[in-house]
């Protein structure tokens, strides 16, 4: 198929951009790496009279150490937040995730802030920005404001960026943590059927803080509250595995092409069970 008609605009200034999104809303979508909008404009899965291609605007490709946080600029290409020594020192978590998005073709030209923006349920990099408690920094004609992960994603494609905003930079705190993440998918570089990330903090051999998210059934990355379960805990592979049952029956996905929902529960439960534990083997003695 081919897309529908559309305005393009390329802007060469952020205020160019807020002004083009303030005056069109609704209406305009912003292309970055285009790895997911493309494809949506092709099948007619979106349709906007005006496309605002970023790609001209400088200032916005970036990574940097900030405050105990990593700050990645919108425009930061996947490939590269792979490739970078402050993302492998700082957010190991992002590191062991970063392969497992799309291929390495469409890692070249996507952007992590464009992932982020896009809010997909089954792409890892909204499900590890929301392990990291991150933060994302939008911008509009009215200002720039803050939005905590955890607010950020609302449900299928959708988060909590206003029409006229611009999703300007990441912000991926150091948790200083242990961390695993685990994936299932028919095929790699295809959709996950689920995925799960830990996120532990341990001392004097017991858990002191831990975060669990899931990925794939759900309509947006979700904290589970299984992971509540692990704090003061050693974790033990019955443990572990117990978090994972615990997980795996807080989600209700419903049957796909791909798998039965009974099927998708059981991956969670398993990965879930194999991000702990791998998670807490890491943890420092």
């Amino acid at each position: 198929m081919k897309p529908p008609r559309f305005e393009y605009v390329r802007p060469e200034s952020v205020e160019e951009a807020l002004a083009v999104l303030a005056e069109h809303g609704d209406d305009a979508k912003v292309l970055a790496g285009g790895q997911s909008l493309v494809p949506m404009l092709n099948m007619r899965l979106a349709s906007p009279g005006v496309v605002v291609d970023v790609n001209r605007i400088p200032d916005l490709d970036g990574i940097a150490e900030v405050d105990g946080a990593v700050r990645a600029g919108a425009l930061v290409r996947q490939a590269a937040f792979e490739r970078s020594d402050v993302v492998r020192r700082r957010l190991p978590l992002v590191a062991e995730c970063l392969p497992h998005v799309g291929h390495f073709v469409t890692r070249n030209r996507g952007t992590v802030g464009g992932s982020i923006a896009h809010g997909d349920a089954k792409a890892e990099l909204p499900l590890t920005f929301l392990a990291h408690g991150g933060t994302a920094v939008v911008r509009s004609a009215r200002g720039e404001r803050t939005i905590p992960a955890e607010e950020l994603f609302v449900t299928h494609y959708t988060t909590s960026l206003e029409p006229d905003e611009l999703l300007v930079a990441t912000l991926w705190p150091d948790r200083g943590a242990a961390v695993a993440f685990e994936e299932f998918a028919l095929r790699a570089g295809d959709y996950a059927l689920a995925m799960a990330a830990c996120v532990l903090g341990a001392q004097d051999r017991r858990v002191t803080h831990a975060i669990v998210t899931v990925g794939g059934p759900h309509d947006r990355p979700s904290v589970m509250k299984a992971g509540d379960h692990l704090i003061g805990q050693e974790v033990s592979p019955s443990l572990a595995r117990e978090i994972g049952q615990a997980a795996r029956a807080e989600v209700d996905p419903a049957d796909s092409l791909h798998a039965s929902a009974a099927y998708q529960r059981h991956l969670v439960g398993l990965l879930v069970e194999r991000a702990v534990l791998r998670a807490w083997r890491s943890a420092p003695a």
